[in-house]
């Protein structure tokens, strides 16, 4: 259960009775938690969203998670920072080189042409310990 912040005020009503009131602090449906995203962050988002296959915020709303008002393009500044920075990483891991299994082939057939003292100095150069069976 979440706790909600209340502030409460004592009055007098214009007919002399005790009045209070209860305000709830808790944030109304569809308010941002911050300052607004700046149309930079908006636009990046955008960018890095269809760059990513949507058309839109709306297309993304299911893969992304978005609520209805970020699909309405609505974001604070850290939910933006928070989605650019999710495209960017995802990006990066569909990003990753991959090797030709053709080339594969041929520097798996290169490797095991090489001298076993040769590939052993190499190994050790790049940081690995090499040690006889």
């Amino acid at each position: 259960m979440r706790a909600v912040a209340t502030l409460i005020s004592h009055r007098v009503s214009s007919r002399g009775e005790a009045v209070e009131q209860v305000y709830d602090r808790s944030m109304s449906f569809g308010q941002v938690s911050g300052p607004p995203a700046t149309a930079k962050q908006v636009n990046e988002l955008l960018a890095l969203l269809t760059s990513a296959g949507h058309s839109d915020f709306r297309d993304a709303r299911g893969p992304m998670g978005f609520t209805q008002r970020q699909a309405g393009g609505k974001f604070s500044r850290d939910e933006a920072d928070a989605f650019i920075q999710q495209l960017h990483d995802e990006a990066e891991q569909q990003a990753a080189p991959t090797t030709d299994p053709v080339v594969a082939v041929v520097i798996d057939e290169a490797v095991r042409k090489l001298p076993t003292d040769q590939l052993a100095a190499e190994l050790q150069r790049r940081g690995w310990i090499v040690a006889a069976p």
